[in-house]
């Protein structure tokens, strides 16, 4: 049965993050499915307008705190038109900005079920960008927000019973996936770690992720520097772009390599030919490069939070610190780092995690609820063909 869908998001490829990679998969594995799904996304500045059945680029603006990202604007009469003759089952909201505003309020006004997902904590980014006085009014417009829909899809079991004790209304857990043909061990590549300088001896220390404050790089260079200090011939490679790439480089050591963006295969053969990775983030929901690092074989130091506190099992397939504790952060950086030798086992079992989450069984779930909730749309005009 196919289904006739709306999917808005405020982040989408070309740009490079977790979300915009995870909203994009499930676009076209929905649409490889034979769905009919309409993407509603803002319009880069470098791309050409867009507005067909298939896809509307709607006007957009780029975030001030980071100009890299663009949110849409908020033109409920605009979807509704679209809407009335595109004729959707069911209106999904991957982000929470005003484009995803103004679908929830356009879905609801036509009569149309409207799910989301609970991808970022913008609550908690408040505390990264001097706005922490704003964290409950951000907290009570997301609560409002997802409460507005039928059904909000949460990553973990942890966030979504967090959620709804916070009056979310309706919570389902959604995990994430990982390509574990692309993300692998046999990826690993020795002529890229001797560009990095490392010997097949030397430790090679990992990061991937936007270059932002709410990633708590700073815990991640202080980290590396006590590995640095036992063990003298470690390099650190840091993957991403973002707004405080400038600083974290002008107060990074020696030994710490920044390599920009990278994506696709390239991407893969980094994490395979690193040996720990280092993830100090305290606000993720998620956190899908925990288990590109795990599927790639690498020893991941995390805080027991999202995507770590479901697939790491402390000091069985990784290591797990306390949230909050950096100190804790540090010395599992280094015990990882002064065992590596001996954590073969940890590294194999940190795949074995990763192959239990696929793609195709996280979607599936992900239609079958779509497939529940979908109603067909009480307008006059005929749907659009397939």
């Amino acid at each position: 049965m196919v289904v006739r869908l709306a999917f808005v998001t405020e982040t989408y490829p070309p740009e490079l993050n977790g979300v915009a990679g995870t909203v994009a998969r499930a676009v076209e594995w929905l649409r490889a499915r034979g769905h009919q799904v309409h993407l509603v996304r803002p319009r880069q500045n470098h791309e050409p307008p867009c507005d067909g059945t298939d896809e509307w680029r709607a006007p957009g603006f780029a975030l001030p705190m980071y100009r890299a990202l663009r949110v849409g604007m908020p033109s409920v009469s605009a979807l509704r038109r679209r809407w009335r003759e595109l004729r959707p089952e069911i209106i999904h909201v991957a982000t929470e900005g005003p484009l995803g505003w103004a679908a929830c309020r356009a879905g609801r006004s036509l009569g149309l079920p409207v799910t989301s997902d609970l991808r970022t904590h913008f609550d908690l980014y408040s505390d990264y960008y001097g706005f922490g006085f704003m964290r409950g009014v951000v907290g009570a417009y997301l609560r409002r927000f997802h409460s507005a829909t039928d059904l909000t899809f949460a990553p973990t079991t942890a966030l979504a019973a967090e959620l709804q004790a916070r009056s979310y209304g309706q919570v389902d857990v959604l995990g994430r996936g990982v390509d574990a043909t692309r993300f692998a061990p046999f990826r690993r590549n020795e002529a890229l770690r001797r560009a990095w300088g490392a010997e097949p001896e030397d430790p090679v220390v990992l990061h991937v992720g936007r270059l932002a404050a709410e990633k708590n790089l700073p815990l991640a260079l202080r980290a590396f520097s006590a590995i640095q200090a036992q063990a003298p011939r470690a390099i650190m490679v840091v993957i991403g772009e973002g707004p405080l790439r400038r600083s974290l480089k002008r107060d990074a050591g020696p030994g710490v390599q920044f390599v920009g963006q990278l994506r696709g295969d390239a991407l893969a053969e980094h994490y395979a030919s690193a040996d720990v990775f280092l993830f100090p983030s305290q606000t993720e929901t998620f956190g899908n490069v925990t288990l590109e690092a795990l599927a790639s074989g690498l020893v991941v130091v995390a805080f027991n939070l999202a995507a770590a506190s479901v697939h790491i099992t402390h000091r069985v397939n990784g290591f797990v610190a306390d949230g909050g504790n950096g100190e804790e952060f540090v010395q599992l950086g280094c015990r990882a780092v002064a065992e590596l030798p001996r954590l073969q086992v940890v590294r194999t079992l940190a795949r074995q995690a990763a192959l239990a989450s696929s793609w195709d069984s996280v979607l599936s779930r992900f239609e079958e609820r779509l497939m529940a909730l979908r109603r067909p749309a009480p307008l006059s005009q005929p749907a659009y063909a397939s």
